[in-house]
């Protein structure tokens, strides 16, 4: 499945990988990033999560709803290829926070990733 050129991660085996590899905490999820080695899949790939400690199905669905929405946005612009990124929800934030400040959080947090 793609979103805006974007691939998204759906196999097990990706977010495992993913989550022992880097981390940026923000205030409004978590980024986890690796890159990928050679010869595996290309372009940017992103996957999202948000486990029961978010909230209900609504809650979880809310705040992934709004995960992918800030990735479509930012990651064609500051992602990127070769990498693997996956966005963590939190608990009553991701679903609340403002959106321009959780834009403005994965664009500091991939800054960070890639400096």
């Amino acid at each position: 499945m793609r979103i805006d050129g974007l691939t998204i991660l759906s196999k097990r085996a990706d977010f495992l990988r993913a989550a022992s590899a880097r981390r940026v905490s923000t205030p409004g999820f978590t980024l986890q990033y690796r890159q990928r080695r050679e010869g595996e899949a290309e372009g940017k790939r992103i996957g999202f999560t948000c486990s029961k400690k978010v909230g209900n199905a609504v809650a979880r669905n809310r705040a992934k709803r709004r995960l992918r929405e800030i990735a479509r946005l930012v990651l064609p612009e500051h992602g990127r290829d070769g990498f693997d990124y996956v966005l963590i929800g939190r608990r009553e934030v991701t679903a609340s926070r403002d959106f321009a400040e959780m834009r403005a959080d994965l664009e500091r947090a991939l800054q960070k990733a890639h400096a």
